[in-house]
């Protein structure tokens, strides 16, 4: 938790600028997947993994995707902000039955926190539409939910596992000088390396552990509050 709390206090270190001519904190919901990948490392007491893993994201099962960001928009329409999403990434039945795991999932969730920056064009298109791009970088903070087939534990907790980066490309529409909604395209890729708890009615066994990658693609509608 230490860990996690001193890499979000310097996210708000890197975002902490200057007054900005506007403030904008959106809300998202959306639909989002993920891209196969490769899984390596070992369970608990040594037995190997490597697999190609087939993720589903489940974004509209409990509890849904979603996302939310603030940022500070300079005169220049650069804008500076942090961004949090909680994705999903279930394993599917065929990794389980291979991997010797009765249940893997990051479903509360695979957490992306980043330090965003973002550019917009405000009346490329109309006075109301404005096309935005943005990049992040940051942290996966996942809730690891893992259970190897016959042991007594279960490991549910929070683990930070690694760096993350963000893309996103979008338009909003300005209903007034307060209000806004907006579509967009977001992906998340993070470098995770994720603890399995060992069981401790097995004697001297040792923590497992679990290398992948996880790239997300999500399609966002939310909406915006500027002030």
């Amino acid at each position: 938790m230490t860990r996690i709390l001193s890499t979000v206090a310097a996210l708000f270190t890197v975002c902490a600028l200057p007054a900005a001519a506007e403030m904008e904190v959106s809300a998202y919901l959306g639909l989002q997947g993920l891209s196969e990948s490769t899984g390596s490392g070992f369970l608990p007491g040594g037995a190997p993994i490597n697999r190609s893993f087939d993720w589903e994201g489940n974004s509209l099962e409990a509890p849904i995707y979603y996302g939310a960001r603030v940022m500070w928009w300079t005169p220049s329409n650069i804008g500076f902000g942090i961004e949090g999403t909680h994705t999903k990434a279930y394993a599917s039945t065929a990794d389980l039955a291979a991997t010797g795991l009765s249940r893997f999932e990051l479903s509360d969730g695979h957490n992306i926190l980043t330090a965003n920056v973002m550019k917009r064009w405000p009346d490329a298109i109309s006075p109301k539409l404005t096309p935005y791009v943005g990049a992040g970088i940051g942290i996966a903070i996942p809730h690891v939910d893992a259970q190897v087939l016959g042991a007594s534990n279960r490991t549910y907790d929070y683990e930070a596992t690694g760096p993350a980066v963000r893309g996103i490309a979008g338009i909003k529409y300005d209903f007034n000088e307060d209000w806004a909604v907006f579509g967009e395209y977001q992906f998340t890729w993070s470098d995770n390396e994720i603890t399995i708890d060992a069981d401790p009615l097995v004697a001297g066994q040792t923590a497992g552990r679990l290398n992948t990658e996880i790239l997300t693609h999500a399609i966002n509608v939310g909406v915006s509050y500027s002030f």
